[in-house]
């Protein structure tokens, strides 16, 4: 057992300076840069057909925070060169942005991120079948499962010009608030794909976003959790439309991720000030930190001023953009998935079986953080 820990630390401390030396690297070439911003506006793309808002002047996979769009934006950016002066003087949302800007044309990072208690080199680890699907249909990846101990010695790295960040991360008093924030904040950070440790993956993520739809147009996969189009559905859901967070692909500084950062980290400084509780029945995990404030943040996003031309659209985007799609559905950068490919085989709100051809990830609902009457909640 001894070995075994010195083992896990020596890989966390390998693991942390591997990560210390790309952040480097990374942050000397944002200080080379002409005139670096938080957003690299790439030429005009025409607006595909079957998406959403094809009439908004902002499209998400082609302008963001550009003098143009600045008129409409409620947290302006500030400049790169004032933010290196004094970044104590920046909102959260805009020092994350100056922190890890976004590039829509970039490719998605082959990164794939887990998280438990031990890794798949402990004999107490009991999800060596699903992590290998992983590395099998994701050759040429790098693929990592983080531990508690090495994701504190991560974050440190990563968000240590962002003390907030990493108080607010310490102070969540339970496992499933930090893995559930750990998530967004390695995405936002690093990008790739995040996805449970109980998941397995039935095809390989570079089959998920259509060949119709360019790649470097879109930052963001997601998928639907839950489409319960029955009149009790608040009763077993949070949301009418519920997307999934249990796996997700993005480029490193999406938006989304930047907002879901910042509104965790606020509330959870709020409530540290406050005393508490992180946690209660008003306040649940899910939506603390869980898929209700996931699928809130993706609609505000999906509706932001920032980004799309609102007022000459044809309305809000909302659930019922989404409820019984069957195919990927594009909306700005972002691909939404039917509810088969993140939950096939739950025999219920229209999705299909593993062997349909939208079938991407299988989940096993394990919900270890839950007590067992709670696991497994709609199932019937």
């Amino acid at each position: 057992m001894a070995n075994r820990k010195m083992l896990s630390f020596k890989r966390a401390i390998i693991f942390a300076a591997f990560l210390l030396t790309a952040f480097i690297l990374l942050r000397r070439s944002h200080t080379n840069a002409s005139e670096p911003e938080p957003f690299r506006k790439p030429p005009p793309k025409p607006a595909d057909a079957s998406s959403e808002h094809t009439g908004a002047k902002h499209d998400p996979s082609t302008t963001s925070y550009t003098k143009e769009a600045d008129s409409a934006a409620k947290e302006p950016a500030v400049p790169a060169q004032k933010a290196i002066q004094d970044m104590t003087k920046m909102s959260l949302y805009d020092k994350l942005a100056y922190q890890y800007p976004y590039d829509v044309e970039t490719k998605f990072p082959a990164y794939i991120w887990q998280t438990w208690k031990y890794t798949p080199a402990s004999g107490e680890f009991n999800f060596r079948d699903e992590e290998a699907s992983w590395t099998m249909q994701h050759p040429g990846f790098v693929h990592e499962v983080i531990t508690d101990q090495v994701a504190v010695h991560l974050l440190k790295l990563l968000y240590a010009p962002i003390p907030e960040v990493l108080e607010a991360y310490n102070a969540l008093p339970e496992p499933v608030l930090k893995a559930d924030f750990f998530r967004y904040l390695i995405l936002l950070a690093r990008g790739g794909i995040y996805s449970d440790i109980d998941t397995f993956a039935i095809r390989s993520a570079l089959d998920w976003i259509p060949d119709s739809v360019p790649k470097e147009s879109i930052g963001l996969v997601i998928g639907i959790e839950a489409d319960p189009d029955r009149p009790d559905w608040e009763d077993w859901y949070s949301r009418r439309i519920q997307f999934c967070q249990w796996t997700i692909q993005a480029k490193p500084g999406h938006p989304v991720l930047r907002d879901i950062v910042s509104r965790i980290t606020r509330e959870t400084l709020k409530r540290k000030r406050e005393g508490g509780p992180f946690v209660s029945k008003s306040k649940s995990v899910v939506e603390f930190t869980g898929p209700a404030v996931w699928t809130d943040t993706i609609f505000d996003y999906f509706n932001d001023a920032r980004y799309f031309d609102t007022a000459h659209s044809q309305g809000n985007i909302s659930y019922l953009n989404f409820t019984g799609i069957v195919k990927p559905k594009k909306v700005g950068d972002v691909v939404v998935l039917p509810i088969t490919s993140f939950s096939p085989g739950v025999q219920q709100m229209g999705a299909g079986d593993y062997d349909d051809p939208m079938a991407f990830v299988k989940h096993d609902f394990e919900g270890t953080w839950k007590p067992e009457s709670e696991r497994h909640i709609g199932e019937n």
